[in-house]
């Protein structure tokens, strides 16, 4: 049923003026559409403007300003602003004006105060918190009557001051003896049914990949040389501290008769029993996963660290040139990235990290993702200059002004806006601003052709001005608006991303609204003819076939030959029914449609052929979307709305079927180094805590093997037969020769030397002297006459060239001690052994009898530390911060964030507010209590994670002097040489705050929305306990906090956060929208297919199976605004055609008719410019699907499904609609824009004031307690 025409939004004295606005537009029509009045296109302002966009010289000097002005701009804000930082840190995301956030903060505002950083190791150089308290409670106990406070004052007072001394003294160690650096490497079981890490196979692959980073060039320069290596005598002479890994206990090496547990050792050790020796220590449990027990030795991963060490050598302390040797150390550490992402194999996957190695990591692989942007930018570049009828004049600028804009934006973010720092959610625009810009040339460009009608050349600019500008300007406000409303989010991040986006849009259409014209006009009058000219060479090689092709497939020709760049010749032979506009009359592609219904308004022929062949690409494409696509819409618009509904209800379905993310979110893709690393932190100890000195180097002394010795001896005499020792010493005969002689006997003659074990040289190795197992491979001693040198071959002596056999043996061949010889190529032809290829290389060519490798018999291999009667007791497991660490604190009010002058993670933090009332002697025995309570709670808190007091002094032992609550507190069990998270703050002689941490049972890896349970369970408890505290207490005002409830309220407050946003966007949409068409019937189209879209968006995201996190939530922000642009366009061009029909006289049409032509006249006013912007957005976010970094992958599939989606709903939805309901007879007087604008407004306030009433009503206060 057709509908008539409805009102305006809020009805006025419209009647009254409808023939006097008619009569202005019907002088206007006459004007602009017919171009047979006037010379001008008008006076004043848009005089003036036809009159500069009309001269090429002018119009040079605008776009000369144009590019000038970003690039001075630029060039001010990079030399005399501070520089503009790129913060690519998850912190970014932590909103500080929390309560989660701003507890943490004061806590840790006030251990930096304190202690002068927030981390486990700040008091092993610091233990002069808990000395103070000791001093503090010794003090008190003295007045309550022991007698011996001054002695003991004394005494502390003499401590504190030599731990003074001790901690400022200057730091002459020697270099490389302090451990500052260190790589973190984590070798996770793959590829088998059995994930154990403990297997020969992978032990062995992890031992090469420890002994590949020990033998880089440049190793001993950075290596970390703790005093305690020294007496290892394997690692000589560099001294080397070997990679802190189990594989020490594993990789055993000997050397004088004693085992040394270094690791460097070339055979596998008794994997049982190795392992036995190690769980005796507690720190054994800081290099596997929690699954492993002691009656259970498997573990799925294996956890390593490689120290390095400061000062650096040229520097004579830690503080001498700190940044630089950090520098030398990051220059240095990075060439292993390269080689620790090639090691993976097939057993054992590698992840590392470290200081500077995981930081360099996400900066690579985010410069990596900027990189695709160029891709984007190319493909686009290409796009453009297809769309634009391969014009590079028209290509260049609308890219350039793009780019420019993008400048100037960033001049406002930066410079008048104060901010300092771009997100990582900021790179995003590089992709996304592509889209939007080329939305606007295509506009300005397609407006500019269409007005070709107009013979003067100021009435056309003025035209394309005004019309392009007032829909471009529609637009671009929806869309900045939309993205402006994450402004408003509390997330820092989203809130600078909203701001900079907002900005990009609107400074996008500014710049393209005044470049666009002027290259328009320069293109025109002077590069449109040159442009032309080249494709003139092409006119004659195909008239032909053109012909033939015209002939026999009629329509479907032109579409055939726009790809083959002979357009001018089709132009020759299309039929009068393409004439772009002018469809009045029947042809071959159209004789079914009604003729009154097609006839279109606009007479726009196309250019004859003289004139050239500018804009056929968008003749040909806006032929395809009124034949292919509009015409269908309208015809079959009532089954299009069915279908619709239909599918709107399905999709609102399927969105309340979108579950919250029930994991972690991610940074990186699952299978990159950096998001398997930062998954598997959920297992293991916190960041905080390093375990540099706890390998079996520093835990286990040599172990002497004469017991262990003797037994292997007297089993290959009795049971096997002998073995025999090769000595092996050496000769300097030259610069570069060196003989080596071989020999049963240990003593030498002279001048031969002794072989010291360096370099790769073996002094002398063991073999059989009989075949034995799998010693069978039987190699000969030679020595050669009349001048002796010896040689060792697999093969027999050969007599013919002087040599003689001197003795035999027999090696395995299979792994044991692994030996290798070599014989040089050149005379005297000595040959030689060692123990790593790099000292054997006197040889080229393959292995051969005289070149190869064997195995000796090791006294490593299978050795068992545990076999003369047992290790002892396994250890218990100690808690290495695997749970989330809670924090009760005392004595602090909150964080003071007054002069902060950002809102950024980081930026300044505040300072903390300390109660002036707490006084911890007199609530001693209410903190004892409360500690024990706290630690007796099962479901809370780990067994042994209490940690009520700092480490040292033995303060558990004064305490219960004072109070006998405080006797039997709870102990933490931590890894020998660990401290304890509790802490306490002097100031002036008297303690300030107190914080007591507990080890949770909450599981870090665990969804922010499941966590949240466990914080109420927190705030709950201790709620509780607080309550039940006497009124006067100052404990009432204690809190708990956590860092980890900081990110679960992060991802939290971004979902609800960006879903206000999306309704805000949605919101300032709709008030936009209403404003601007003036009108419910116009306002109606648009709403539903935001709403359409939205919800069909929302479903397939839930059809790929993803789960709403903070990611997807942000990036459903955006939707609104990049939602409204297409269907917004199709409106105004809906507008537009009722502004310019003069063709059909009204009285003939019906209603539906009217509302029928006024939409295949918007879309084809419109259609190519919105497809053309579609299909550049989706090209330009198609890169993104490549990237790394998860959130701008989800950014991208999400804008491209979305763009997508869009224009499908605009080109049938919102054309099914406009033919549908769309007022007939309505064409925007001047005066509806502001009539609309004020009932907006007041909507606006009503709404606000409403709101306000009910937030300050009793009712609300009675529903809210």
């Amino acid at each position: 049923m057709d509908l008539e025409d409805e009102t305006l939004l809020f009805q006025s004295s419209w009647d009254a003026e409808k023939e006097e606005e008619e009569k202005e537009e019907g002088g206007e029509s006459d004007t602009q559409i017919n171009g047979r009045t006037g010379t001008t296109g008008g006076n004043g302002v848009w005089g003036a403007v036809g009159w500069v966009y009309t001269q090429p010289w002018v119009s040079g000097v605008v776009l000369g300003v144009g590019v000038f002005l970003p690039c001075a701009l630029s060039a001010y804000m990079f030399l005399y602003c501070p520089p503009l930082d790129i913060d690519l840190s998850y912190s970014a995301f932590e909103v500080h004006s929390h309560f989660s956030a701003e507890r943490f903060d004061a806590l840790t505002i006030a251990i930096k105060t304190q202690l002068g950083s927030w981390d486990r190791r700040r008091r092993d150089v610091d233990p002069y918190d808990s000395t103070t308290l000791q001093e503090l409670l010794l003090d008190m106990l003295g007045r309550q009557g022991d007698g011996t406070s001054n002695r003991t004052s004394h005494g502390g007072d003499s401590e504190r001051s030599q731990t003074r001394m001790r901690r400022f003294a200057p730091n002459y160690s020697y270099l490389q003896s302090q451990a500052l650096w260190r790589i973190e490497l984590v070798f996770v079981a793959q590829g088998g049914v059995d994930n154990n890490i403990f297997t020969p196979e992978r032990l062995r692959t992890i031992h090469h990949i420890e002994r590949l980073l020990m033998q880089h060039p440049q190793f001993q320069q950075f290596c970390w040389k703790p005093l305690e290596v020294l007496r290892d005598l394997p690692l000589g002479p560099s001294y080397c501290s070997p990679p802190s890994s189990l594989l020490s206990y594993l990789f055993p090496s000997e050397r004088g008769g004693r085992i040394y547990y270094d690791g460097m050792g070339p055979n596998l050790a008794d994997i049982h029993g190795a392992l036995s020796l190690a769980i005796t220590h507690p720190q054994f449990y800081w290099y596997v996963d929690e699954s492993l027990a002691p009656d259970r030795l498997s573990s799925s991963l294996l956890r390593s660290e490689i120290q390095f060490g400061a000062p650096l050598p040229s520097y004579c302390s830690l503080q001498d040139r700190p940044e630089e040797q950090r520098s030398r150390f990051r220059n240095f550490v990075v060439q292993y990235a390269d080689i620790l992402a090639q090691q993976s194999t097939s057993q054992v996957k590698v992840l590392y990290g470290g200081t500077e190695l995981f930081d360099n990591e996400v900066r690579r692989t985010f410069h990596r993702d900027m990189l695709l942007a160029l891709i984007s930018g190319g493909c686009i570049t290409l796009l453009v200059y297809f769309l634009t009828s391969f014009s590079m004049f028209l290509t260049f600028f609308g890219l350039t002004s793009i780019g420019l804009s993008c400048l100037v934006a960033l001049f406002l973010y930066h410079v008048v806006f104060g901010v300092r720092y771009l997100g990582i959610l900021n790179g995003v625009a590089a992709f996304v601003i592509i889209g939007i810009g080329v939305d606007d040339v295509f506009v300005f460009m397609s407006t500019f052709r269409q007005a070709s009608h107009l013979v003067h050349p100021v009435q056309r600019m003025v035209y394309t001005v005004k019309t392009a500008g007032r829909a471009t300007f529609l637009t671009s406000f929806t869309t900045a608006a939309a993205y402006a409303a994450n402004t408003f989010s509390q997330i820092p991040a989203v809130h600078d991303f909203g701001l900079f986006m907002a900005l990009i849009v609107s400074c996008c259409w500014l710049w393209v609204s005044i470049l666009m014209p002027a290259a328009l006009c320069i293109w025109t009058q002077c590069i449109d003819p040159q442009e032309n000219s080249c494709l003139k060479w092409c006119d004659p090689i195909f008239p032909t076939f053109c012909a033939r092709e015209q002939s026999s497939y009629g329509c479907a020709a032109c579409l055939f030959i726009l790809f083959s760049y002979y357009e001018q010749s089709v132009v020759l032979k299309l039929p009068d029914t393409i004439q772009l506009l002018s469809l009045s009359q029947a042809g071959s592609c159209d004789t079914d449609v009604d003729a009154a219904i097609l006839s279109l308004s606009v007479e726009t022929s196309l250019s004859p052929p003289e004139q050239g062949t500018s804009g056929m690409v968008s003749i040909y494409l806006q032929w395809a979307l009124r034949h292919w696509v509009a015409e269908p819409a309208v015809e079959n618009r009532k089954v299009i709305l069915g279908i619709y509904f239909l599918v709107l209800l399905l999709s609102a379905g399927c969105c309340c079927l979108l579950r919250p993310a029930t994991h972690a979110p991610l940074l990186f893709r699952p299978d990159t180094n950096l998001q398997t690393l930062l998954g598997l932190r959920n297992n293991l100890s916190a960041q905080g805590i390093s375990c540099h000195m706890c390998s079996g180097l520093f835990m286990e002394k040599p172990h002497l093997l004469s017991i262990n010795l003797l037994r292997i001896l007297l089993l290959y005499l009795f049971m096997t037969g002998p073995l025999l020792t090769v000595y092996v010493s050496k000769l300097d005969v030259g610069a570069s020769i060196t003989l080596y002689r071989f020999s049963l006997n240990t003593s030498m003659p002279s001048p031969w030397k002794s072989l010291s074990p360096r370099n790769g040289e073996v002094p002398s190795f063991q073999a059989y002297i009989e075949p034995h197992s799998n010693f069978s491979t039987h190699m000969t001693v030679c020595v050669s006459h009349p001048s002796p040198r010896w040689m060792i071959t697999s093969q027999s002596c050969d007599p013919r060239h002087g040599w003689r056999s001197e003795f035999s043996f027999y090696v395995a061949s299979a792994e044991q001690q692994r030996l290798y010889f070599a014989q040089h190529k050149l005379s005297p032809h000595p040959s030689r052994v060692c123990a790593e290829p790099p000292g054997c290389v006197i040889s080229s060519g393959p292995d051969g009898p005289t070149r190869g490798y064997f195995y000796t018999p090791s006294r490593t291999s299978g050795f068992n530390p545990c076999s003369g009667g047992g290790c002892g007791q396994p250890a218990v497991r100690p808690l290495v911060d695997t749970g989330a660490m809670v924090f009760v604190v005392f004595g602090i009010l909150g964080v003071n964030r007054t002069q902060r002058t950002d809102n950024h993670v980081i930026g300044d933090m505040g300072s903390v507010i300390l109660d002036p009332n707490f006084d911890i002697f007199q609530e001693i025995g209410h903190l004892c209590q409360i500690c024990k309570v706290i630690s007796a709670n099962k479901q809370l808190v780990k067994p042994g994670g209490a940690q009520c007091l700092p480490s040292g002094n033995k303060l558990s032992s004064i305490l219960p002097l004072l109070h006998p609550d405080c006797h039997s507190l709870p102990e933490p069990n931590l890894l020998p040489g660990q401290l304890s998270h509790g802490a306490v703050g002097t100031h002036g002689g008297r303690v300030r705050w107190l914080s007591m941490a507990f080890e949770s049972t909450t599981y870090k890896g665990k969804s922010s929305f499941q966590t949240r349970s466990d914080f109420l369970q927190w705030e709950t408890f201790l709620q509780e306990q607080l309550s039940a505290l006497p009124e006067s207490s100052a404990l009432r005002r204690g809190f708990q906090t956590c860092e980890h409830w900081k990110q679960i309220f992060m991802e939290i407050i971004g979902v609800e956060s960006a879903l206000c946003s999306l309704l805000l966007s949605l919101a300032i949409c709709v008030a936009a929208v209403s404003v601007f068409t003036a009108h419910t019937l116009l306002l109606l189209p648009i709403l539903l297919t935001i709403m359409g879209v939205i919800c069909l968006v929302v479903a397939i995201m839930y059809w790929l199976g993803w789960e709403l996190g903070a990611m997807e939530a942000i990036s459903l922000s955006i939707l609104v605004g990049s939602s409204v642009d297409y269907c917004l366009h199709l409106v105004e061009g809906y507008l537009l055609a009722g502004e310019t029909s003069t063709a059909t006289p009204e009285h003939t049409m019906d209603l539906s008719a009217k509302r029928q032509r006024r939409t295949l006249d918007a879309v084809n006013h419109v259609g190519v410019a919105i497809v053309s912007s579609a299909v550049t957005t989706v090209i330009s976010t198609i890169p993104l699907f490549f990237c790394v970094i998860v959130p701008f992958a989800k950014f991208g599939q999400i804008v491209a499904i979305n763009t997508v989606v869009s224009i499908l709903f605009t080109l049938t939805v919102t054309a099914a609609m406009l033919a549908t309901m769309g007022p007939a007879n309505f064409h925007r007087p001047p005066g509806a824009v502001l009539k609309a604008s004020l009932a907006v407004l007041g909507t606006t306030a009503f709404g606000v004031a409403l709101c306000w009433a009910t937030r300050t009503s009793p009712w609300h206060t009675v529903v809210t307690m």
